[in-house]
């Protein structure tokens, strides 16, 4: 049986020693670049597939629907003690009502018909977080796990090191 909450469960010999080898390669470098690797693991495919850390916005682009200027500033101003209605009073004032209402119709829908929780905050998150450890000198790969085709679920992030409990006992 798959375990669904370890990244590397049904991965093939040569996918694990393709990550050993990769995890070698991040260890050796240890420098921060936008040429780092980031895991995409379609499990309906039974693909394990490598891309560059600078190539990620364009293979999975994050919905940023929820971060528009008109929402941030809205968000920004009712955090500060504003009224939502003259929070809303003053969006419509800096950016226009029917630009308001465009961004708040995007937001909707983005939340009706999400597909997945692939966010902007997310993404910032693991960039962030993939160059703090790289900095720290630690060696760690992100892994996005896609769930499959119709499933209710979200995509998965992993962080793969040598110390991710399969990947200990792949080294002959």
């Amino acid at each position: 049986m798959v375990d669904p909450d370890n990244p590397l469960d049904g991965l093939t010999g040569r996918q694990r020693q393709a990550l050993q080898n990769l995890l070698s390669d991040v260890r050796s470098s240890l420098a921060w670049s936008w040429q780092l690797p980031v895991l995409i693991r379609q499990r309906c495919w039974l693909r394990l597939e490598m891309i560059p850390l600078g190539d990620l916005h364009r293979w999975l682009p994050p919905d940023g629907r929820e971060d528009a200027p008109e929402l941030a500033r809205y968000r920004e101003l009712v955090a500060q003690g504003w009224s939502p209605q003259q929070a809303q009073e003053q969006c419509w004032q800096e950016f226009g009502d029917d630009a308001c209402r465009t961004a708040l119709q995007r937001f909707w829908a983005s939340q009706q018909e999400r597909q997945h929780d692939w966010t902007m905050q997310r993404y910032l998150a693991l960039i962030s977080r993939y160059r703090q450890s790289i900095e720290s000198g630690i060696t760690t790969i992100p892994m996005l796990v896609l769930p499959r085709a119709g499933a209710a679920t979200d995509h998965q992030l992993h962080w793969v090191s040598d110390s991710t409990p399969p990947m200990r006992h792949t080294c002959a």
